[in-house]
């Protein structure tokens, strides 16, 4: 009877040190597999993002969902065009910089100067649209080299009839993005390739004006982010460029295979590596931009990455940290 009691005290105490050593083991666990990414430990403090109009949207996204899961952790995106945030990123004003072209050489040595290190991400794909308005009945398409003939400054006024025979003898009226934003510097170098565009067109950081300007003038041409055409898609015409292929038009599958050529392009993030191993706050928020930057992209009108891309760029960021 000893011998039995003995026994079963024997049995008692090893499932209480197997009980133990599981719930040690799903710790480790726990703490090993971790998504972070907005959803572990409460964060606090500020974070300040700057850059592309074009990447606004996808950022906008991204502060908004982010803010449900961190609070306490205050995201502030401005839309000061790409040359503008870096500018303020190489000043050390902002943490992260939004943009809709590679990083220049003269911005790389402003940033080596102030030394700030950084690592470039890349977010989704754009299609730079080209559109005109709704009652403009003759352009069916243009080629890049009537594109090129048309926003290039010549010394005279442009008329629809010098770009195309039997088009109105009208003028035509030019709305374009700022010198500060991206899809600019995109547009001047892979269609104007670097020579000065027409004088008295109406230059803007802000899309929503070319938008309106388009909208409101027959005569007018315009071209911004693919997102912004899709959100005024009922208001505007969008044109198929001919590339050397035939006419294609901007589409989700147009841009991610890069039929749509030459205006197809990626859009970036640049990070400053100090803040992101520094601050948890900043490595959490970009940690959760890429994990969901591919649906918030296509939530807003552009393009995802493959998702080998946002997984290469998942695995830097943890080099980083």
């Amino acid at each position: 009877m000893k011998k039995l009691s003995r026994f079963i005290l024997i049995l008692l105490m090893m499932s209480v040190i197997s009980a133990c050593g599981n719930g040690d083991n799903n710790a480790g666990e726990n703490d090993n597999n971790g998504n972070g990414g907005g959803g572990g430990e409460q964060l606090s403090g500020n974070i300040k993002v700057d850059g592309s109009s074009t990447v606004y949207p996808i950022m906008e996204a991204v502060v908004e969902e982010y803010g449900a899961e961190q609070p306490d952790v205050k995201v502030s995106v401005g839309s000061s065009g790409t040359g503008g945030g870096f500018e303020s990123f190489a000043a050390g004003e902002t943490q992260l910089t939004n943009a809709s072209r590679p990083i220049k050489d003269e911005e790389k040595q402003k940033l080596k100067a102030n030394g700030i290190d950084y690592t470039e991400f890349r977010l989704a794909f754009d299609g730079l649209s080209v559109v005109v308005n709704k009652e403009n009945d003759w352009v069916d398409h243009l080629t890049v080299d009537e594109l090129r003939k048309m926003w290039l400054e010549t010394g005279s006024p442009k008329k629809w009839s010098d770009i195309r025979k039997g088009w109105p003898d009208e003028e035509i009226k030019f709305y374009s993005p700022g010198t500060d934003s991206g899809t600019f510097d995109y547009f001047n170098e892979v269609i104007l390739e670097d020579k000065p565009m027409v004088e008295g067109a109406t230059l803007s950081e802000d899309d929503n004006i070319l938008v309106q300007g388009v909208r409101g003038d027959k005569n007018a041409i315009g071209y911004f982010g693919f997102a912004y055409y899709l959100e005024n898609k009922d208001d505007l015409k969008v044109v198929p460029i001919d590339g050397g292929k035939g006419p294609i038009e901007p589409s989700h599958d147009t841009i991610q295979s890069g039929e749509y050529s030459p205006l197809s392009r990626p859009l970036y993030t640049y990070a400053s590596n100090s803040a992101v191993k520094d601050k948890k706050e900043v490595y959490d928020f970009l940690q959760f931009t890429l994990q969901n930057a591919g649906d918030f992209s296509e939530d807003v009108g552009y393009v995802r990455l493959p998702d080998k891309e946002y997984k290469k760029d998942m695995d830097i960021l943890k080099g980083l940290k």
